[in-house]
């Protein structure tokens, strides 16, 4: 259900599958948006079987409303940024940063020597507007150096799956050109992980990990492009405050 990423000492990070939940079909699994159109009470039990699986407290996640934009918030409790966000920043111990996903990219963040992770929203919006460089600066404004920073990005859809017009692979390709992609149908496409991980580079934070699933081929996961209405599994990320067991590095 887990699949844990070491980010440096004293950071968890994970993302979730799509198996080990309560919710039915379509969004059968563990489901974690909880506007999707699932079952309230379902999207509460998944919820709190990732927490119980990651060892945190399920009321300390942080949960975004995410709309595809470049907005970074700082966060410092549970009750979460005000108004819709697709990046999120802390310095607090305990606090889990959680970024929902079902084809775009969970990129998560840590310097560990700041004591500062962030977690961002990335599709094809958010790639083309900077969400990423900005999640990066946000972080240095509390302390971190992107020398320092390490990087997970989660599974995504691929530039062999993602097709796309020509004219938006044009338009993406203009600002960040490693996202350029050719799908196996020969049609243009756009590889997310790609791109981010060049704007990656041009912020200076170069020790990146990239999950390589594709979520649209990946059963055990959620994708919106191969089945329309499905769940969201996510990516997560927080400063421990004790010491806990993890699940199986990545």
């Amino acid at each position: 259900m887990i699949t844990s990423v070491a980010l440096g000492d004293g950071v968890g990070a994970a993302f979730t599958g799509r198996t080990g939940g309560v919710s039915r079909a379509p969004y059968a699994g563990l489901n974690l948006g909880g506007a999707v159109g699932d079952d309230p009470a379902a999207v509460r039990a998944n919820r709190e079987r990732a927490a119980a699986e990651l060892g945190v407290e399920p009321g300390r996640t942080v949960w975004m409303r995410q709309v595809h934009g470049a907005d970074v918030a700082f966060v410092s409790s549970p009750a979460g940024p005000d108004g819709a966000v697709d990046g999120i920043v802390t310095t607090v111990p305990g606090l889990v940063l959680a970024v929902l996903v079902a084809d775009c990219a969970p990129v998560l963040l840590a310097d560990p020597v700041a004591g500062v992770v962030g977690g961002a929203h990335s599709g094809r919006p958010g790639t083309l507007a900077g969400v990423v460089p900005a999640l990066v600066e946000r972080m240095r404004e509390h302390g971190a150096e992107p020398e320092r920073v390490t990087a997970a990005i989660g599974p995504a859809a691929c530039g062999s799956c993602y097709e796309v017009p020509a004219e938006m692979r044009a338009e993406v390709a203009a600002k960040v050109p490693a996202a350029h992609a050719t799908t196996r149908a020969g049609t243009p496409g756009l590889d997310l992980r790609a791109g981010i991980v060049e704007q990656l580079a041009a912020c200076g934070v170069t020790g990146v990990r990239v999950d390589p699933r594709c979520t649209i081929e990946t059963p055990d996961l959620f994708s919106y492009r191969r089945d329309g209405t499905t769940g969201r599994f996510a990516g997560f990320v927080w400063l421990k405050d004790d010491e806990s067991d993890d699940p199986e590095d990545l």
